[in-house]
C-alpha cells in the first residue's frame, strides 16, 4: 500500500510530490500523459516569482519535475481509469494495475473549453486549435482570429503576432477582462485587430478553414472574417470525469470543493490545482494548493496510522 497517490503531474502534482517526498512519504505521482499539464502550452511565464527575466512553460515544469524527483518521487505513465474511494479505503484502478493508497491528492487540472458551434468538430485540428504554442507556427503570413478577453487569450494573441499577418481577437465585450499590463501590450500591437461586442456563430470551411461567422450581441449583425486560423480561449472546463459520480461536492461549473487546507468532502481525498474551485488559477496558485493538499495529506495519515 501506498501512503500517498497523487493523480496528475501538472504544478500542482509535482509541487504535491515534492512536498510530500520530502516527508519521507511512499508516494507515487500518476500521470497519463507528459508531466506537465497545460504549461506545457504556454510559450513564456513572466508572472512566477523568483524569474524576474520570465521563463519558459516547458523549462519551468521541467525544473520542478527535476526537483521534485530529486527527493525520490515517483512518476508513473499510467492512467487512471476509475477511482473507489471511502472514507476507509481508497483504491486506484489504473489501466496497468490496482493501487490501494491511504490517501489521495487530486490534481486532474481542466481542459480547454469548447465554443460548442458549428464547423468547430469538424475542423478542430485542421485550423482550429486551442494551443498557440503548439500550432502558432503553422500560420505564418496567414491571418487568424482569436476568441477570449482573459489573459490567456491576450497572451496567446501577443505570441500569434509573431507568425500571423493578422490577428483577429474577438471579445463578446466591449472591453478586455485581462490584466492592465496585457491589455496595453496588445493595444500596441499594430498586426492585432481587436473586434469587440461579438461572438462565434460558425467557423466555415470543409478540409480547412476558411473563415468565421461573427455576430455583433448588440446590433445582432453577422460579419465573416476571413481567416485560416482559429484559437479558442473561452475558459476552461474541470477534469472531472474520474470524480463525477462519487460523493464529492461540486461548484456549479463541476469543479471540485474543498475546504482552506484542500480535503475534499471525502476524508483523505484532497484536492489541488485547477480542479478545484477557486477564483484563480495559475501557476503560483496551483504550487500553493499543491503544498497545503501534502502538508494535510501527511496529517492525515499520521493521525490514521495503525
Amino acid at each position: 500500500m501506498e501512503d500517498l497517490i497523487i493523480i496528475g503531474a501538472g504544478p500542482a502534482g509535482l509541487t504535491a510530490g515534492l512536498y510530500a517526498s520530502r516527508a519521507r512519504l511512499k508516494t507515487v505521482l500518476l500521470e497519463k500523459l507528459a508531466p506537465g499539464g497545460q504549461i506545457l502550452t504556454t510559450d513564456w511565464v513572466e508572472n512566477y516569482p523568483g524569474f524576474p527575466e520570465g521563463l519558459s512553460g516547458y523549462e519551468l515544469v521541467d525544473r520542478m519535475k527535476r526537483q521534485a524527483e530529486n527527493f525520490g518521487l515517483k512518476i508513473e505513465g499510467k492512467e487512471v481509469v476509475r477511482l473507489e474511494l471511502t472514507p476507509e479505503k481508497k483504491v486506484v484502478v489504473t489501466n496497468k494495475e490496482t493501487m490501494e493508497t491511504k490517501a489521495l491528492i487530486l490534481t486532474t487540472g481542466a481542459s480547454p473549453r469548447k465554443l460548442g458551434i458549428e464547423g468547430e468538430g469538424l475542423l478542430t485540428g485542421k485550423g482550429v486549435s486551442y494551443c498557440a504554442t503548439c500550432d502558432g507556427p503553422f500560420y505564418r503570413d496567414q491571418q487568424v482570429a482569436v476568441i477570449g478577453g482573459g489573459d490567456t487569450a491576450v497572451e496567446e494573441a501577443i505570441f500569434l503576432t509573431k507568425f500571423a499577418s493578422r490577428v483577429y481577437l474577438v471579445h463578446r465585450r466591449d472591453e478586455l477582462r485581462a490584466t492592465k499590463l496585457l491589455q496595453e501590450r496588445i493595444k500596441a500591437i499594430e498586426k492585432v485587430n481587436l473586434v469587440w461586442d461579438s461572438v462565434p456563430v460558425r467557423i466555415v470551411g470543409q478540409a480547412g478553414v476558411e473563415g468565421i461567422e461573427l455576430k455583433n450581441v448588440k446590433t445582432d449583425e453577422i460579419s465573416t472574417l476571413p481567416v485560416e486560423g482559429v484559437f479558442v480561449f473561452v475558459g476552461y472546463d474541470p477534469s472531472n470525469a474520474l470524480l463525477i459520480d462519487l460523493p464529492f461536492q461540486f461548484d456549479d461549473f463541476g469543479f471540485v470543493k474543498t475546504d482552506g487546507n484542500m480535503q475534499t468532502a471525502i476524508p483523505g481525498v484532497f484536492a489541488a490545482g485547477d480542479i478545484r474551485s477557486k477564483i484563480l488559477r495559475q501557476v503560483s496558485t496551483a504550487v500553493g494548493d499543491g503544498a497545503l493538499a501534502a502538508f494535510a495529506a501527511e496529517r492525515y495519515i499520521e493521525g490514521h496510522q495503525v
